[in-house]
Parts: C-alpha cells; sequence; structure tokens
C-alpha cells in the first residue's frame, strides 16, 4: 500500500514561525515533524511514499530528497505556492496513488499510531482513525457506532488526519482547490466510511503553544 503526507498546508495558526519556515519542516527531538511520520512509515512497511507540498515545497524537498536516506522511496506532487487544500491536494496526486487504497497522514500531527494496523482493503469508501477531542475541537468530528462513521451529534470524536482511502471517494471531482471533508461526510451519510478510535498519542501541532508543549516532553 502507498502512503501520501498530506504537507502542503500554510501553518497559519504556527506563524511567524512559518513564515519562512514550511510547518512539516519545525523540529522535535531532533527531527522535522515530516521525517518522523517517515521513519514511522518505514518501520511500519511502507516504503513507497507521496508527499505533496505548496509554500516553500522546495525546502522540504532538500530535507527529504528522494527518501533513499530513510529507506524509502518518495514521489513529490507539487502544487505551487497556493495549494490545492487537502481534497484537491489527494486528487491532484491520485495518478501517483494508483488504483488501490491509499494510507492518508497529516504531516503536521503527532502519534504513536500503528500505522501497519490499518486495513488495506477497507469494506467501504474510507477508514478514519479518530481519537478524543483536544481542547481545540471540544465539539469533535464524526461519531462512531460499531465500527461505521457516522454524522450524528451525539458523542463525537475528532478526525486525527490518519485514514485509508479508495480513489473512488473523489468520483466526479474536478482539479482545483477543495476540501476533503465534504467528500467524507458525503461518504459517511451513505454508511460508506469504517472508523476506528485511537487512544493512544495523538496531536495535532498546529500552534506555537502546542509545539512548545511537544518539544518540552521530548
Amino acid at each position: 500500500m502507498k502512503a501520501m503526507i498530506l504537507a502542503a498546508g500554510r501553518g497559519e495558526r504556527l506563524r511567524p514561525l512559518t513564515d519562512t519556515l514550511p510547518k512539516p519542516l519545525l523540529e522535535v527531538a531532533g527531527h522535522a515533524l515530516i521525517e518522523h511520520h517517515v521513519i514511522r512509515l518505514r518501520q511500519e512497511g511502507y516504503t513507497r511514499l507521496i508527499i505533496n507540498h505548496a509554500w516553500l515545497g522546495s525546502r522540504i524537498e532538500e530535507r527529504l530528497g528522494d527518501g533513499s536516506r530513510h529507506g524509502v522511496e518518495i514521489t513529490w506532487s507539487r502544487e505551487g505556492e497556493r495549494g490545492l487544500e487537502t481534497g484537491g491536494g489527494i486528487f491532484n496526486a491520485l495518478a501517483l496513488l494508483g488504483p488501490a487504497p491509499f494510507l492518508i497522514v497529516n504531516a503536521d500531527i503527532w502519534t504513536d499510531y500503528p500505522f501497519g494496523s490499518l486495513p488495506r482493503n477497507p469494506r467501504g469508501l474510507a477508514h478514519l482513525v479518530l481519537a478524543q477531542n483536544p481542547a481545540h475541537n471540544p465539539a469533535g468530528d464524526f461519531a462512531l457506532r460499531d465500527g461505521l462513521v457516522s454524522n450524528e451529534d451525539d458523542d463525537r470524536l475528532t478526525y486525527t488526519g490518519i485514514a485509508v482511502v479508495r480513489p473512488e471517494l473523489f468520483a466526479g471531482c474536478a482539479p482545483g482547490a477543495f476540501p476533503l471533508a465534504p467528500l467524507l461526510r458525503s461518504a459517511v451519510a451513505r454508511a460508506q466510511v469504517s472508523g476506528e478510535h485511537y487512544r493512544g498519542e495523538w496531536r495535532d501541532v498546529g500552534t506555537p503553544q502546542a509545539l512548545e508543549e511537544l518539544r518540552a516532553e521530548r
């Protein structure tokens, strides 16, 4: 299974740190955030990676190169300075990802999630990893009922930015910038999305405070 690291975000909440450095290259414990993912993915058996980038993306390419230093093969999906948002970025990379289900993971999270445990052949259009709601998202995103993700309002959990997705999720989409969330919600409404509740370590490293707290612990 191929894996795509989503690394094209501008990092507005992390400014001014991200004015001169792309968010995925912010360092924790001696490695850039994105390097932690590359290393973990390799340990879990994912060796063919696609990484998209936009803002200051050439800096990410300079840091990781072709991936050989980490024992992986990296293919780059370049979006230009403005980027294509999450959905548009994945859609833009579908030709690189191929016809089989693929893993996606946000570059700006910190987690010990075991990527190797993800289903390689999800029963619907996607499989989402959900977590307890952090302080910045108290209302959550989705509910989970008997292994199926739900749009119901009660007992919601937060989408971690980790998922397995089938290319068919993007059927009918057109090139350009668009978010992923509406596609997921539409598939969820049709009972086409499975999920799991991960109770291990997961953090959204989206603010300077969150970054400093994580660094202090490492």
